[in-house]
């Protein structure tokens, strides 16, 4: 089965069609994948902000990221589910949009740079967490990263409403 069939397959399902026929209900699923992808940034940034030395030098990073990554997470799972269900109403066309292609490679990037910090960046961090402690130029370009690779899920998560006709 090539991956076009699969797609058409998927686009035929029950609620893909639902959510693809009924006038109200994309819009709906739209909105709340928004405030979903806000959160989740809103979150990032709060971490990522701290990692740079720009927001909060004050608390320490091992504060700050049991705070606010809990959110993070849920208000992923919410954008994973309804960007599915939003992916599935037009399978095909999403699955061929560049726009779309390019959103999927930088959410991948975004995990990828997530599990480096986790697994390198905070390695030793008990040492530099400290109020007035230096952040480490590892965190600092994990904190950058992070903040470009959201930035450009947001753009071009964006700019695919504009592009699927």
């Amino acid at each position: 089965m090539d991956i076009d069939r699969a797609l058409e397959w998927l686009e035929n399902t029950r609620i893909a069609s639902a959510i693809g026929e009924n006038e109200i209900l994309f819009p709906w699923i739209e909105s709340v994948h928004v405030l979903a992808i806000v959160l989740v940034v809103g979150t990032l940034s709060i971490v990522d902000l701290r990692l740079l030395g720009l927001a909060s030098r004050d608390l320490a990073v091992r504060r700050v990221m049991p705070e606010v990554i809990p959110y993070t997470w849920g208000a992923f799972a919410v954008a994973a589910l309804t960007g599915s269900l939003l992916f599935s109403s037009d399978a095909v066309h999403y699955a061929h949009n560049r726009l779309f292609q390019g959103k999927l490679v930088l959410l991948a990037l975004a995990g990828l740079n997530m599990a480096v910090f986790h697994l390198v960046g905070i390695r030793d961090i008990e040492r530099w967490d400290a109020a007035k402690a230096a952040t480490p130029v590892v965190a600092k370009v994990a904190g950058a990263v992070s903040l470009a690779l959201w930035i450009g899920v947001v753009a071009f998560g964006r700019g695919i409403g504009f592009t699927m006709h």
